[in-house]
């Protein structure tokens, strides 16, 4: 969301939330006198005189809860993004240490077989640890990637973490849809 930037034309023009400091400047005035005081001055206020008072007031809190409203909105949203961020972090922090544990694994296997031939199984079925060593292509922009690409980054890093069989459809929906779209 973006802040509207003050018209600087209108600087000579009081904005609703200087009328409201200003009422509220009066009011505190007029509370700082005695009560007495205070009751005397309201009660000398004709009923359009309050009637305008309390138009402002009423405005100054419509104009106040819709700016409210508008910050919560900012601040959930601030909120998500960061939730997305540390989700993005943490799951690249496991992959990044499952990658690790896998390396030592190969090589500890690696030094066991000595160098023997591996009789292994030919065909195309899924090695553990096979999508671990998948590289995400990544295209750097301006900034930061966006949230929705963080999350779509997330997905694949977890289905890497899980060794999961989706590890290419991911990818190739990641390619399509974020680094060439149509």
């Amino acid at each position: 969301m973006m802040q509207e930037s003050p018209d600087p034309e209108d600087d000579e023009t009081p904005t609703q939330s200087d009328r409201l400091s200003m009422l509220s400047q009066e009011i505190q005035t007029l509370k700082r006198s005695s009560t007495s005081s205070y009751e005397e001055r309201v009660k000398r206020l004709s009923v359009s005189e309050l009637n305008e008072i309390l138009e402002e007031i009423e405005t100054a809190i419509k104009e106040y809860s819709e700016e409210l409203v508008q910050q919560l909105a900012l601040r959930d949203e601030l909120e998500f993004e960061k939730e997305v961020k540390n989700s993005f972090i943490s799951v690249l922090i496991e992959v990044q240490n499952k990658q690790k544990e896998h390396k030592e694994t190969a090589k500890k296997k690696k030094k066991l077989k000595n160098g023997s031939s591996q009789n292994g199984k030919n065909g195309r079925s899924h090695m553990p640890g096979t999508y671990l060593t998948t590289v995400i292509p990544y295209e750097k922009k301006n900034g930061p990637p966006s949230v929705e690409d963080l999350q779509i980054l997330t997905k694949i890093l977890r289905a890497m973490k899980e060794d999961s069989e989706k590890v290419p459809s991911l990818l190739t929906d990641y390619i399509l849809k974020v680094l060439c779209p149509t």
